[in-house]
């Protein structure tokens, strides 16, 4: 059961799932029933949490944060996630841990067109910001994955990336006495496929990025939190004109669609969700992504071919290159050079990277 269940979690990578094994996304919410059922904590991992310190985030302005029943944050948890988050162990050679291409100081992601793997080898994503990746309903750009838990898979497995069999990865966590005992504390049971992935989608649910200056202003009714420029953009942003509001949508900036803006004619190497679905009209669309913190987290696009937001602007305002597919809300504005210079700095309004650390401190 565990051997057959492995061999379909491997389907499960960054990059979709292969067309000759699932050809339905329905078969997605079956891979979760199997992780579930091979995974169910025991009744020691449940009591663990009244030996730790279970942590709430409740966001006034964003929604209810969804967190499985089974699988509660706690600080332990955390911290254990945040450990394994930047230990390389789990990568076929060890050169490579999650953070290499998740930098906290680039809001989780790593400045490069795309991320670079084990060996030097070349993804053909660009490294998308883990913040607020808890309200996420699927994950990847092409929406290949149904859980947090399920994704850790992915880029363990994935040979452009950590390329290490995942029972590998977890039989060096558990060799470690440290880890067996830092596990032992958080879910007062041993390393297992359970407390593993539990530990690193835990922290990644603690990443949560709320407190920027448009959070203040808009939702808390600071008026000195935007500069007269930045509330102007934001005018912009939620005008009928530009219509930016519509996939971007407040408070966590992305409605989690898929959309296909036009950034190219012939998606050659990467179909984006079509990938997932097999379905021609998918083809080149991706999971609109959140704007929060996007000053930090250039190059732009999901193969990081958009240096700039500058630029990012002017695609948008040229309508695209006209794809079959191409989202009806990519349809060219005008901009004058002032206004450009206020979206910009609305954009810079949503950068707040520090929230997370109470949770981790």
């Amino acid at each position: 059961m565990v051997s057959r269940l492995r061999n379909m979690i491997t389907a499960v990578t960054k990059y979709g799932l292969p067309k000759s094994k699932i050809k339905k996304l329905g078969s997605l919410a079956l891979l979760s029933f199997f992780v579930f059922l091979a995974c169910t904590p025991n009744q020691d991992q449940q009591k663990s949490t009244a030996v730790d310190q279970p942590v709430s985030i409740a966001i006034p302005h964003f929604p209810e944060m969804p967190v499985p029943e089974n699988r509660p944050i706690t600080k332990k948890r955390i911290a254990l996630g945040k450990k394994l988050f930047n230990d390389p162990i789990l990568s076929k050679n060890q050169d490579i841990s999650c953070a290499s291409c998740h930098l906290s100081a680039k809001a989780f992601t790593d400045g490069r067109n795309v991320s670079t793997g084990t060996e030097g080898r070349q993804t053909l994503r660009n490294s998308p910001t883990l913040f607020n990746l808890a309200w996420q309903p699927y994950l990847f750009m092409d929406g290949g994955n149904p859980t947090l838990e399920s994704q850790v898979f992915g880029p363990i497995e994935e040979h452009t990336e950590m390329d290490n069999p995942f029972t590998e990865a977890m039989a060096r966590v558990a060799a470690s006495a440290e880890y067996q005992r830092l596990f032992k504390e958080a879910f007062g049971d041993d390393v297992n496929p359970f407390t593993l992935t539990t530990a690193l989608s835990t922290f990644e649910r603690s990443l949560v990025s709320y407190n920027s200056p448009f959070d203040q202003f808009y939702y808390y009714g600071d008026s000195s939190a935007l500069s007269p420029s930045a509330q102007r953009g934001l005018q912009l942003f939620t005008s009928e004109a530009l219509a930016c509001e519509s996939c971007h949508s407040f408070p966590l900036t992305t409605n989690f669609s898929f959309e296909n803006i036009g950034l190219k004619m012939h998606y050659q190497t990467d179909s984006g969700r079509a990938r997932v679905t097999q379905v021609a009209a998918d083809h080149g669309k991706f999971k609109v992504p959140t704007l929060r913190n996007i000053t930090l987290t250039a190059p732009y696009m999901h193969d990081g071919s958009v240096e700039t937001l500058s630029e990012v602007i002017d695609h948008f305002a040229a309508g695209g290159v006209g794809h079959p597919n191409q989202s009806k809300q990519v349809n060219g504005f005008a901009i004058t050079a002032r206004q450009k210079e206020d979206l910009l700095a609305f954009l810079a309004s949503l950068t707040d990277t520090n929230s997370y650390q109470q949770y981790q401190d």
